[in-house]
């Protein structure tokens, strides 16, 4: 704003024909020197530091997410929950050293004023899901809101919403190729998660089962 202000002053200067060429030299001083009083620097003046620009920035309340837990031990929320199965409670133990199979990931999916947790539990060697959990927080304490243990299971967040994958074996599928799998969506409503839809997929046989062949030299 001050370069156009600068600019305007020279137009007005060029056009006043009456005043000798000392005193237009001694108004473009004073203006130059008022420009630099009136504070500005260039790039300055586009920063955050303006105190009106922070004022206004606080006057505008932004929606607050819900809070993250900072720390939450997930292998003694499942060991210490009685709706998780002794079965999966027995595979939960330390693959290396004080390392578990456990997956983690945080979202709000139930509405709540924190973050909700899902708890994934995978076997050591080939990292297949033996439980899949969701705990809300209420009154200080995290409580089981959902639970799936049907081996292979693994469950997730999507956009507010708990999707549940099961993989299918057919007769003589290798643990490590599922014939399929299906895909279940649910939703948070009256207290507890309801299944929306889901969807099956069927995989393909041809990938990694036929050797593909050297390319002729």
């Amino acid at each position: 704003m001050r370069g156009l202000t600068g600019e305007g002053s020279a137009r007005t200067r060029g056009g006043i024909q009456a005043v000798s060429t000392a005193s237009a030299v001694l108004a473009a001083l004073a203006l130059s020197v008022s420009g630099c009083g009136a504070g500005g620097t260039g790039a300055r003046d586009e920063g955050p530091a303006h105190s009106d620009s922070v004022a206004g920035a606080a006057a505008t309340p932004s929606a607050a997410p819900s809070r993250t837990p900072d720390t939450v031990d997930a292998v003694r929320l499942v060991k210490d929950d009685p709706k998780v199965s002794p079965a999966v409670k027995r595979e939960l133990k330390p693959c290396v050293a004080d390392e578990y199979p456990v997956d983690v990931s945080y979202g709000n999916m139930t509405g709540g004023s924190a973050d909700d947790i899902v708890v994934n539990v995978l076997t050591c060697g080939d990292a297949v899901g033996v439980g899949s959990y969701v705990y809300r927080e209420q009154d200080g304490s995290y409580q089981n809101v959902f639970k799936a243990e049907e081996p292979p299971v693994y469950a997730e967040i999507d956009r507010g919403d708990l999707v549940v994958t099961k993989q299918v074996y057919e007769k003589g599928d290798p643990v490590s190729s599922p014939s399929g799998e299906n895909v279940i969506t649910y939703r948070w409503a009256s207290g507890r998660f309801d299944e929306e839809y889901r969807t099956h997929n069927d995989y393909g046989k041809v990938v990694g089962d036929t050797p593909t062949p050297e390319p002729a030299s």
